[in-house]
């Protein structure tokens, strides 16, 4: 059996804690207790570039002087459907693909 954490073909989610430490998890395995989606269902890759985007200090937020302490992303919408818009990208800005 393959492990569900190094499958390529599968869609993830990235978490998020209380301490803003993220973590790619497979759709198909229940999000833990403390945990929050904060992107996806999405591909592996896509959910990278996300993490990339987002996570810049892998600090936990209580090892970070208040003022530098990232803010959490808002959890994703539930009922969306396909990758949700990353950071800089169009889709983020408001404008559809042509």
């Amino acid at each position: 059996m393959t492990n569900p954490f190094d499958r390529p073909d599968t869609d993830y989610r990235v978490l998020v804690d209380d301490r803003r430490q993220h973590s790619l998890w497979p759709s198909t395995v229940p999000v833990p207790a403390g945990w929050t989606v904060a992107f996806g269902p999405a591909g592996r890759a896509d959910c990278l570039e996300f993490t990339a985007a987002t996570w810049t200090d892998p600090r936990p937020a209580s090892a970070c002087p208040v003022e530098h302490r990232p803010a959490r992303p808002a959890p994703a919408s539930p009922d969306a459907s396909g990758p949700q818009a990353r950071p800089g990208t169009k889709a983020a800005e408001g404008e559809t693909a042509s």
